[in-house]
């Protein structure tokens, strides 16, 4: 059996990290005055009529298949990912971000390839690169890691932190790419360790696609599809960016409801593979987004109307409801039911 712990990354002692880290640094809150707890996919500083929002996210291990390509034109779009996408989750338009380049020794060619993938995910977001960190760290980093702030801007009365959702809501999931930025160290292990194979190789579940080109796909933007729904009077409850922790990412946004996921579109062919793997199926929809990215959580009565809306665009799915009960159940694609 592979799991995520057996790659190197225990999710549960993750968490426990994560809750002392916080814990500790909670008093600081009282320096000012903020509007969403910790824990949230992005912070809330008010500004006047509007707040202001922060999210920190880095490129991950997803590094290391770069450097087995020798391909570093696309992490670029990760890290810019990974930061915006957690942005739009508290309604906020994301402007503007940092990037953060620590590596074991200077190397421009590479230094020149890793922007211009930060060039297009900017591009593709509408924010600009207002500045950032290069830092030479031998002995600390072993080639590179990647790493961004970003903030955006919001209404105060426009923002969406989950707090008015209620059972009955209704979950519209959107289409990942693939695995994104999130479960490389079990993909890792499930692929190069377990089965064998190399960058060069094709997935055996499908033959068409390559192992490194599908590994190293950029991690979607949901900035323009997102934005647009925002600037609309739909009755939109919670955002949430589907990332490292799977659909568990929903618990982040209210204590006290939970989600039914019932209707999830078949995962990418990448999924069924490692899933082969001997990889349980609790772990897949535990660790990775299994096909849907972003979800949207809006009122029954203006679920459609969002549906049709994001369809213009993108692959957009009814995905499930919001119930009473405190958990969180799946219907995944071998057609069993677990539960978190």
């Amino acid at each position: 059996m592979v799991t995520y712990s057996e790659s190197g990354v225990d999710i549960d002692l993750e968490a426990v990290t994560v809750s002392k880290l916080a814990s500790t640094l909670k008093p600081t809150l009282k320096n000012r005055e903020i509007l969403t707890e910790s824990g949230h996919f992005a912070a809330l500083v008010p500004l006047g009529d509007k707040a202001i929002a922060m999210s920190t996210d880095g490129v991950g291990s997803k590094i290391l298949i770069a450097e087995m390509m020798e391909k570093y034109d696309t992490v670029g779009i990760d890290c810019i990912a990974m930061v915006v996408n957690d942005i739009l989750c508290v309604g906020a338009e994301p402007i503007a971000l940092v990037d953060y380049l620590a590596v074991e020794a200077p190397d421009p060619d590479r230094a020149e390839e890793i922007a211009k993938g930060l060039v297009e995910g900017a591009n593709q977001s509408n924010i600009a690169i207002i500045g950032g960190e290069t830092a030479s760290l031998p002995g600390i980093i072993k080639d590179f890691d990647l790493a961004g702030t970003g903030i955006g801007y919001v209404d105060k009365d426009k923002i969406i932190t989950g707090e008015n959702i209620k059972e009955g809501d209704v979950l519209i999931g959107i289409k990942s790419n693939g695995i994104h930025s999130n479960g490389y160290s079990l993909a890792r292990k499930a692929i190069f360790e377990k089965a064998n194979l190399t960058v060069e190789d094709s997935l055996p579940n499908n033959p068409k696609l390559n192992v490194g080109e599908e590994l190293l796909k950029p991690t979607k933007l949901y900035v323009k599809p997102i934005v647009n729904l925002l600037k609309r009077n739909y009755n939109i409850k919670g955002l949430a960016h589907i990332t490292g922790g799977g659909f568990t990412n929903l618990k982040r946004l209210k204590e006290g409801v939970g989600f039914k996921i019932d209707n999830l579109p078949e995962p990418q062919d990448i999924f069924k593979f490692i899933y082969s793997q001997d990889v349980p199926i609790e772990e897949m929809y535990r660790v990775f987004n299994m096909g849907i990215g972003f979800v949207v959580i809006s009122s029954k009565e203006d679920s459609e109307k969002i549906l049709n809306e994001l369809n213009k665009t993108e692959e957009a799915y009814e995905i499930g409801q919001v119930i009473s009960e405190d958990k969180i159940t799946i219907k995944t694609f071998e057609h069993t039911e677990i539960e978190y």
